[in-house]
């Protein structure tokens, strides 16, 4: 038996990059130490179950249904905004802007300073080049011409939210990453210098460049390779500046706490709401629409305060329901609320709150069937609303036609 032992750091060594690096050493210590792990693994605020439940027979026939894979996808190129960077020299006015750079990623400028959450510039969520969801529209800009970011900051260390690539490239520079407890190890493995690392457990705070970062719980798991230890936490995140407040829900299902994450650090001037990759098969671990809503005014106390931008669809072919799904039930349940919600083009910045920040579904004339299928080439192509939003875009947008290969689809994002 003694004669195996030595495989074990060669079998560490084949490890594929991108599966990242177990925590170990004082890190794996704190892990044990933290009021959140037990039995060995991180635990949820509430109980979640991370793994599909139901029936696989019902599950593969919606999976194999042809209209329904047909309506996941969209049905004509989708538009990015063509002047992103332009309208990012020029300051907001009012001192917060945000930028969703498609999925989850979104650039946050606040109060003279710029974060970026969850930032994934690769072509697929995966830990394979040649497989894995393949993203549906361009990265609306280069990310080496985005220009200084003072703080990156993670949910956790699934595909879609952690990018190899990406941060890889942002090893390079001089900005601080924010984590939660654990997802460190990764960053460390693929470059990242211990002494540029935030690791933060729930409810602990850090400060960077004149910023208040918290680490709140979320409902949701981890896990990158073979075997998913769940010894990496995930968590939602708030931004707290000298006159604003931001929220970012990471991945997560509805759970009570976003009511005491609002009592202890809200109201919030902007919240970035999960609401995309639902399915009754996993209704413990994403929000649909509705929920993402309730979740937005949980956070607000109640009342319908603030602009909730939607994150998390779009981007990439994560679960069964169609495309423009999130889009529509989002404004649906913005509508029924009587909230402010922000539906930007991707790449498309807005100053949460203005008049001017975008509302309409742009992504209408870009579903499968719509009868103005193709290439967006004028204004008309997408719904007329306030200047400066889709319309004003469309005239001008770049788009990348989607080549019609559906990718397998990914519960654990």
């Amino acid at each position: 038996m003694t004669g195996s032992r030595p495989l074990r750091p060669r079998l560490r060594a084949l490890r594929p990059e991108a599966f990242g690096a177990d925590p170990s050493g004082a890190r794996l210590e704190r892990i044990r130490r933290s009021p959140n792990f037990a039995d060995g693994v991180f635990q949820n605020p509430v109980g979640a179950r991370n793994r599909p439940s139901g029936s696989m027979t019902e599950f593969a026939k919606i999976y194999f249904h042809r209209e329904q894979r047909i309506r996941r996808s969209p049905g004509a190129p989708i538009p990015v905004h063509p002047t992103t960077l332009a309208d990012l020299a020029k300051p907001p006015a009012g001192g917060l802007r945000l930028t969703w750079m498609g999925h989850s990623s979104v650039l946050a400028e606040i109060d003279g300073h710029r974060v970026l959450f969850d930032p994934v510039w690769g072509e697929r969520c995966s830990p394979f080049p040649f497989a894995g969801p393949r993203r549906l529209h361009p990265v609306p800009v280069p990310l080496a011409a985005l220009g200084e970011v003072d703080v990156v900051v993670i949910s956790h260390d699934h595909y879609d939210h952690l990018d190899l690539p990406t941060i890889k490239a942002l090893a390079g520079t001089a900005t601080v990453f924010a984590v939660p407890l654990g997802v460190g190890a990764h960053l460390e493995r693929w470059g990242v210098p211990a002494d540029r690392l935030r690791e933060l457990d729930w409810n602990e705070s850090t400060s960077i460049a004149g910023l208040s970062l918290t680490a709140t719980p979320a409902r949701h798991f981890c896990g990158r390779g073979l075997r998913n230890q769940q010894h990496t936490l995930w968590a939602s995140w708030v931004v707290a500046g000298e006159e604003h407040r931001i929220y970012h829900s990471g991945d997560t299902g509805y759970f009570p706490g976003f009511a005491e994450i609002g009592a202890a650090h809200g109201p919030f001037d902007a919240t970035m709401i999960q609401i995309g990759a639902y399915s009754e098969y996993w209704p413990d671990i994403h929000m649909t629409p509705e929920e993402g809503m309730r979740a937005h005014l949980d956070l607000q106390g109640g009342a319908a305060h603030g602009t909730m931008l939607p994150i998390h669809w779009g981007t990439f072919n994560l679960a069964p329901h169609p495309w423009d799904e999130p889009g529509e039930g989002t404004l649906a349940a913005a509508r029924g609320a009587g909230a402010a919600v922000a539906l930007p083009i991707p790449g498309q910045p807005f100053e949460p709150g203005t008049e001017g920040a975008p509302a309409e579904a742009w992504w209408r004339p870009f579903v499968a069937g719509a009868a103005q299928a193709g290439p967006v080439d004028g204004p008309a192509a997408v719904p007329a609303h306030e200047a400066g939003g889709a319309a004003a875009t469309a005239a001008r947008v770049v788009s990348s036609a989607a080549d019609g290969q559906e990718e397998p689809e990914s519960v654990g994002s």
